[in-house]
């Protein structure tokens, strides 16, 4: 697009969002990891029709843009990002207790974790699984999220689409076509596909069973994975094996490039200790592919998504799979 088709269209965004749509902001500040660069603009959408307007003007005007949610499961380059961020926080959830089986339906911005506490305090099962999960609704839409047995793909009834040809659409769950911490829409990113909101299907349950059991997966993931700024899993459990296992059988626990380091506790998480980069994460990122590839001859693939400009590294092989 040309500069003055962006003009225009931030220009009408200021017009309707005032200061909060903001210039040169770190992402390092909106993602879990703690590193990257700045964002063109950004803008916080704080409710599914601010999130849709937001998105139909960059549609509109031709704006690059990207969806951020949690900040979690991405890694945003020094480079920064061209465009528009905006910052999904659309979070309104509502339970509907009578229906059979129950459901709760909640904008795309709504943490997991949030779902699944206000699902247990009322006696409603079924996200338990997701009672510590990092992340939004959307996020675990678009990647399929998952943990301790259960996954979004499970849940989902129907999801609220925005399209850029159809407006508004209803998916129902097999439209997702979802696979292992994968969707369509993850596979297609060129899509122009955006999640405002979703419905999903819960059981009623003995509320000391869902607290003892949302108690235990809380207990079981602060036990297995470290606390400190990551992404979360940086790569996918191959076939049959653990990414976790491979690394650590490969000698890589501990390893370190600037301040970044493998996690002693769990190989599979990265950690920032304070002042590290995200092209340290990437040199780790390729320490550990290189190596996991040379002893086991599996070469593992990128669970965590890579956002913004990562042409200034000389390494061909950064890729998601």
């Amino acid at each position: 697009m040309t500069t003055m088709e962006m003009r225009n269209c931030i220009d009408e965004l200021h017009n309707i969002f005032g200061d909060r749509l903001q210039k040169d902001v770190r992402l390092s500040r909106y993602s879990t990891a703690k590193v990257g660069g700045c964002a063109d603009y950004l803008l916080v959408a704080n409710s599914a029709a601010e999130l849709e307007q937001a998105i139909q003007l960059t549609w509109q005007f031709g704006v690059p843009y990207y969806l951020l949610g949690a900040g979690s499961n991405i890694l945003v380059s020094e480079k920064g990002v061209r465009g528009l961020v905006i910052i999904n926080h659309a979070r309104s959830i509502k339970v509907e207790t009578h229906k059979d089986p129950p459901t709760l339906w909640a904008e795309s911005g709504a943490l997991m974790s949030t779902i699944a506490q206000r699902a247990g305090a009322i006696s409603l099962s079924g996200l338990e699984w997701a009672t510590s999960l990092p992340g939004t609704l959307g996020g675990a839409l678009y990647g399929n999220a998952g943990a301790f047995g259960g996954e979004i793909s499970h849940n989902l009834v129907l999801a609220e689409i925005l399209h850029v040809v159809n407006g508004k659409e209803t998916w129902a769950c097999q439209q997702f076509d979802y696979l292992y911490r994968s969707s369509m829409l993850k596979r297609s990113p060129g899509q122009r596909v955006v999640i405002l909101s979703a419905e999903l299907k819960l059981q009623h349950g003995d509320y000391g069973q869902i607290q003892e059991c949302m108690r235990l997966i809380q207990s079981r993931r602060r036990d297995r994975q470290p606390p400190g700024a990551c992404t979360g899993s940086m790569f996918k459990n191959p076939p049959g094996d653990y990414a976790g296992r491979l690394i650590e059988s490969s000698g890589l626990k501990g390893s370190k490039i600037g301040d970044v380091e493998i996690s002693h506790r769990h190989g599979n998480f990265f950690i920032n200790h304070g002042s590290s980069t995200a092209d340290d994460f990437m040199a780790l990122i390729e320490l550990t592919r290189k190596t996991v590839l040379d002893q086991h001859g599996i070469d593992l693939e990128l669970e965590v998504e890579l956002l913004g400009d990562w042409n200034h590294l000389e390494n061909n092989a950064v890729h998601n799979g």
